[in-house]
C-alpha cells in the first residue's frame, strides 16, 4: 500500500526532529562525560533533569522568571549537586564494583524522586510561556521550541570547545584515556573527576529546563524515566564514552522518532506513539550491529 509523501510535511518532520534531537543530545552529554571520565553509570539522570523541569516551572509560576534565564538557575543548582553527589557519593565508589555504583544511583534518584513527591505532590504541572511562533511553510514553529533548540547547540558548541579547546579539557581527555598517566604528569585525577561529575550533573539539571520550553507539560517527580531510557540508548549509539558522539546520535534518535511518528500516523493504527519508540530502538540495533562501538569510540 502506498502513500503519497507529502514534501511539506517530511520538511517540518526533519526540521522538528533535529530541534528534538539537539534537546535529548544535550540531556545525554552530562550521562556519557560521567561513564567516559569515572566509568559510572548514572542511573539518576533522569531525576536530575526532572528537577531542572520543576526549577524552570516554579521559578515562573512564583516569580515570572523565564525559562530561559532560569537556565543560569538551574546550572548553579546543578553545579552545586554535581559536587556534593560527587564527594558524598561518588567518590566512595570509584574502583569498586560497577553494581555499586548502580545501587548508589539508583538510591539517590529515589531519593530525588520521593522528595519531589512529598514537596510538590504527585499530580502532573505544566505552564505556558509563549514568546510567539513562526511561519514555516504551512506549519508554524513555536519560537520556544526554536530557543530550546538554539540554547542547546550553543551549549554543546561550549562543552566541545572546553574539552578540546582549553587546558582543562585536555587534562580530563587525558585522564579519561589514562589516569595513572595523567597522574605521573602532575594532574591532579581526583579533581578532574570532580570538576567532570559537577559539570555533567550540571548540564543534566540544566536539560531539564529547555526540555520544559519544547514540552512545557507533564511536569512530576517520576518524569524521568523515559529520558533516562532515551539517555542510555543515544549514549550507547553515539560511543558510551564520548558526550560530543551523545550529541549526534541525540540528533539522529531526535529524526528517527519524528520521521517515524510522521509516518506511522499514516497508518490505520492506534498506537502511532508506541510504535514509534519501537522503530527508533529497532534503528539502534541496526546501527549497532554494524558499528558496535557506537559512532565515536571515544
Amino acid at each position: 500500500m502506498m502513500f503519497p509523501i507529502n514534501q511539506e510535511l517530511l520538511l517540518f518532520n526533519i526540521v522538528s526532529g533535529i530541534m528534538l534531537g539537539t534537546l535529548y543530545g544535550l540531556a545525554t552529554m552530562g550521562l556519557s562525560l560521567i561513564f567516559g571520565v569515572i566509568k559510572v553509570v548514572n542511573v539518576s539522570h533522569g531525576a536530575l533533569i526532572m528537577l531542572g523541569a520543576y526549577t524552570a516551572y516554579w521559578l515562573y509560576t512564583l516569580y515570572l522568571i523565564p525559562p530561559f534565564i532560569s537556565l543560569g538557575t538551574a546550572f548553579l543548582i546543578g553545579l552545586a549537586l554535581g559536587f556534593s553527589i560527587f564527594h558524598g557519593i561518588i567518590k566512595n565508589v570509584l574502583g569498586k564494583p560497577e553494581m555499586i555504583s548502580l545501587v548508589a544511583t539508583f538510591g539517590l534518584a529515589i531519593l530525588f524522586e520521593e522528595t519531589a513527591k512529598f514537596l510538590w505532590g504527585p499530580d502532573f504541572r505544566g505552564y505556558t510561556w509563549e514568546i510567539g511562533r513562526i511561519e514555516f511553510m504551512s506549519f508554524t514553529i513555536p519560537l520556544t521550541r526554536i530557543l530550546a533548540s538554539v540554547s542547546s547547540l550553543i551549549i554543546a558548541i561550549s562543552i566541545y570547545i572546553f574539552l578540546y579547546k582549553t587546558k582543562m579539557g585536555m587534562a580530563i581527555r587525558g585522564v579519561t584515556q589514562e589516569p595513572e598517566g595523567a597522574a605521573l604528569c602532575g594532574i591532579n585525577v581526583i579533581g578532574i573527576y570532580s570538576i567532570s561529575v559537577t559539570l555533567a550533573i550540571a548540564l543534566t539539571v540544566a536539560s531539564g529546563v529547555l526540555i520544559t520550553l519544547f514540552v512545557p507539560a507533564g511536569i512530576e517527580p517520576y518524569m524521568g524515566g523515559p529520558y533516562t531510557l532515551r539517555a542510555f540508548v543515544i549514549a550507547v549509539l553515539g560511543g558510551l564514552a564520548s558526550p560530543i558522539g551523545a550529541f549526534v546520535a541525540g540528533l539522529i534518535f531526535g529524526l528517527a522518532e519524528t520521521l517515524s511518528y510522521g509516518f506511522l500516523s499514516l497508518l490505520p493504527i492506534s498506537s502511532a506513539f508506541a510504535m514509534t519508540r519501537f522503530v527508533a530502538f529497532s534503528l539502534l540495533l541496526i546501527l549497532l550491529l554494524i558499528r558496535p562501538e557506537g559512532l565515536f569510540r571515544r
